[in-house]
């Protein structure tokens, strides 16, 4: 709160918004917590690709969710790819969002053929599979100026 009324009063932000309004045809917002399992986020030195993965979960469904992850989230480590785990706040609810690292393209597809060979992550798809509603992945490249390298 104290950011958005020192916003208020910000000359150059307030005439950016009234730019900015003027390109936008929609706009949607989300608040996210992260889940305690995950890594936080931390700087990487590149280059990588990223990709975002989005799950829409079935109402009352994320506590299920976040205990078969927590113990999922080990089988997709080994390069350290998992980059953070987040879960709407606010905006659209029961909306999950996973950030991984690669290399490049190839590497998704790899690491997520290692994974099924490891005893145990069948059973963790098996249980999540149900509780989605709607899946999503997208691949970002970090800008220049991203701690995301």
């Amino acid at each position: 709160m104290d950011c958005m009324n020192k916003l208020k009063n910000n000359k150059e932000y307030l005439e950016f918004r009234k730019e900015r309004s003027q390109m936008l045809l929609s706009r949607r917002n989300q608040m996210l917590l992260e889940f305690s399992f995950w890594n936080e986020p931390q700087p990487r030195a590149g280059p990588n690709i990223y990709e975002l993965r989005t799950y829409k979960l079935k109402p009352g469904t994320m506590i299920e969710w976040g205990n078969n992850w927590a113990r999922a989230i080990k089988y997709g480590q080994e390069n350290q790819e998992a980059v953070g785990g987040f879960f709407s706040q606010i905006g659209e609810l029961y909306v999950v969002h996973h950030l991984w690292a690669y290399k490049d393209l190839q590497s998704p597809e790899e690491t997520r053929n290692a994974a099924w060979r490891k005893r145990g992550w069948d059973e963790n798809v098996y249980y999540t599979v149900p509780l989605v509603r709607h899946m999503e992945s997208r691949i970002m490249i970090p800008s220049k100026i991203s701690p995301l390298q």
